[in-house]
Parts: C-alpha cells; sequence; structure tokens
C-alpha cells in the first residue's frame, strides 16, 4: 500500500477533474490532499455546483503541485493504470478513532477487495461496533482515495455518501466493478 503523511490544514487550493462517476474536485493545502468531493451540474447553465462536501472550484491548472499530482493520479485511476493512490494526506479534524479506522482501510483494504463493516471494525482494534464504521466512512474527507467503497455490509452494499447527489449506492456500484470487487451484471 502507499504510505501516507497526514499534516494539519491551512491556505488551500483546488481544481475539478471530469471521471465517468462525475465532476470530482480535490483541495490541496500545498503540502497534503485535504478534500476529495464530488461536484454536480447545473444541466439548464452547465455550471459546476458544489455537493455540500467541499468548497467549489474551477478546472484550471493550479500553481500547486500538489494538487497537480493528484488530478494526475486520479485520471490514471480511472483510466485503469493506477490502483493505490500515493499522495500526502490530510484527514482534518476526525477523532483519534476515526483517524484509526480510515488508516486501517487505506493500508489493508486492496483494490479489487471489499471489507465488511464488522471486519472493519475488527482489524482497526478500535472496540467500536460495526454500525460506527458506517458513519466514519461518511466522514471521510477523502473518498476515492482512501476507499470508503470497499466498505461493504455483510448482506450487501451497504450505503456510499459519495457520488452525486442520489446517485451514492450507483456510484458504490460502479467503483466496485470497474475495480473487479464485484461482478459485473449479465444484463
Amino acid at each position: 500500500m502507499s504510505s501516507h503523511e497526514f499534516h494539519a490544514e491551512d491556505d488551500s487550493s483546488q481544481a475539478t477533474t471530469g471521471t465517468p462517476v462525475g465532476p470530482i474536485t480535490v483541495t490541496s493545502n500545498g503540502r497534503s490532499i485535504t478534500r476529495v468531493t464530488w461536484r454536480e451540474t447545473d444541466t439548464e447553465s452547465g455550471q459546476l455546483h458544489d455537493t455540500g462536501r467541499g468548497t467549489a472550484g474551477p478546472d484550471v491548472d493550479h500553481t500547486d503541485p500538489l494538487l497537480g499530482e493528484a488530478l494526475r493520479q486520479l485520471r490514471a485511476y480511472f483510466d485503469g493504470t493506477l490502483t493505490t493512490f500515493d499522495l500526502p494526506l490530510d484527514l482534518g479534524q476526525i477523532s483519534a478513532t476515526a483517524r484509526t479506522v480510515l488508516t486501517t482501510l487505506d493500508e489493508t483494504v486492496e483494490p479489487g477487495t471489499t471489507v465488511t463493516y464488522g471486519e472493519l471494525a475488527r482489524r482497526s482494534g478500535t472496540g467500536i461496533p460495526a454500525r460506527a464504521i458506517g458513519s466514519i466512512m461518511g466522514l471521510n474527507p477523502l473518498p476515492l482515495v482512501i476507499p470508503c467503497h470497499r466498505v461493504v455490509a455483510s448482506d450487501g452494499l451497504g450505503g456510499y455518501s459519495g457520488g452525486r447527489r442520489g446517485e451514492g449506492l450507483a456510484t458504490k456500484r460502479w467503483l466496485l466493478e470497474f475495480e473487479d470487487a464485484l461482478p459485473r451484471p449479465l444484463f
């Protein structure tokens, strides 16, 4: 797995790139990636709008080399040439337990695999119940990069707060099929 550094957040820049699961905005403070969010498109104006999980910004070249590298890695992921992100990350102001769970997810769940909420709770060693894992996945400020889409319920997909509004589960299914963690539908 990649090794990630977690730093404190300060000034930030961001850029948006189109992906098969919708426009994604990446935010950087120059030392770390601090946020990955989905953007909404206004079908009448063609304008991009923030989904409420970060600050909106145009798809432009930035002087922040880390932001450029993050966009390059995202594009390579969706091109199928990158399976593991290697970027310095900042999880922001989250609890030590949430940080441990997200770090465990990042370090132990490989591309093309899934883990149940209960198994991730066990692996993390935090003693929290499986139900709490779902809440922590919803807090993940870096979806895709820290692959919360790979965490599933013991009896199905579970939930997913990523993706465009109203398309969370479809986005999760698409990502898992794309990574060959789920069989593709026959029809």
